[in-house]
């Protein structure tokens, strides 16, 4: 989907990005994350086709974004940290505006409307002045203003910046029903707790370098990481493990057991009863999905051990 070789980005005397490549996949929902001023802003703003970088390449769906911006623009949504719309407008006069904006037929711009607010869950706010909304609902017509063209990769800056607990589990709860209804999503933000419900993998930046690229959630047909704790120690547990064909031990003691799995629920389910058939006192079982702000905060440390300043 996106495909970035060798990206560097210079303000005056200064090194937005320094030979910045990457690669994220269709499908994926991609958690840009890192300090302000790291670059994330500007990383995006050029995915984006809004700023031109000093040198490197940057390709969506095969497309070259600095020979042909234009072209890129029609695969792409971006909703900027800052936004404006405008208060007296309607929900649908904003949108037929957002429509007409990314030239769409004036035949289909009345079916673009109502579809993509039904997208957002919006379309009962449709007479409603942009004024009169919360600030969840304005976030989710910017964001309809920025997916009314169909793209197929939006590019979020900061965007649950201002709300409240329950309007970001919503926020939420939207980012996945857009992947599922397969869209890309490339989310920019500083606050780890709100990309954690729905990111499956995160890029980390910082100085204007990508010091990591990780998956958050394993993929269909991939290995997990399987923990298991036993109250008390067991000379069992590993090696009952080590005898499924589906286990590949990572780490273990006589009463802790990390293991990569590869199978169903189905057969995951039988290697507990396997141990626990063997008298292995099990009280905790079951993947070990890695925690962001913990894989953040553990590769910065590493990286700033590497290279004190």
């Amino acid at each position: 989907m996106i495909e970035i070789q060798n990206l560097n980005f210079e303000y005056p005397g200064v090194l937005a990005l320094d030979d910045v490549s990457l690669q994220v996949e269709k499908g994926d929902i991609t958690a840009l994350v890192g300090p302000n001023g790291a670059g994330k802003t500007t990383l995006l703003r050029c995915i984006a086709a809004l700023d031109t970088p000093i040198s490197g390449s940057i390709c969506i769906n095969g497309i070259d974004v600095l020979s042909h911006p234009r072209e890129v623009h029609r695969q792409i949504g971006y909703l900027a940290d800052f936004y404006s719309l405008y208060g007296q407008l309607t929900v649908e006069q904003s949108l037929r505006y957002a429509a007409m904006a990314h030239s769409i037929a004036r035949e289909k711009i009345s079916h673009a409307v109502q579809h993509t607010a039904q997208r957002l869950q919006i379309e009962d706010r449709l007479s409603h002045k942009v004024a009169t909304l919360s600030r969840g609902l304005t976030q989710r017509l910017a964001i309809a203003q920025a997916i009314v063209h169909e793209p197929s990769l939006l590019l979020l800056d900061e965007p649950a910046s201002g709300l409240d607990p329950e309007a970001r589990h919503a926020l939420s709860e939207l980012f996945l029903a857009l992947q599922a209804q397969g869209m890309t999503l490339l989310v920019s933000s500083h606050i780890l707790a709100e990309l954690e419900e729905y990111s499956s993998s995160m890029i980390i930046i910082r100085h204007g370098k990508i010091i990591e690229h990780q998956p958050l959630k394993a993929q269909a047909g991939q290995a997990v990481l399987v923990r298991v704790e036993t109250t008390e120690p067991s000379p069992r547990l590993t090696a009952l493990l080590a005898e499924q064909p589906t286990v590949e031990i990572v780490e273990s003691d006589e009463g802790y057991c990390l293991f990569q799995f590869k199978g169903d629920k189905q057969t995951l389910h039988s290697i507990l009863s396997i141990l626990i058939k063997h008298d292995v006192p099990v009280y905790r079982f079951g993947e070990d999905k890695i925690n962001m702000h913990d894989a953040y905060l553990q590769k910065v440390s590493r990286l700033k051990q590497e290279s004190p300043a």
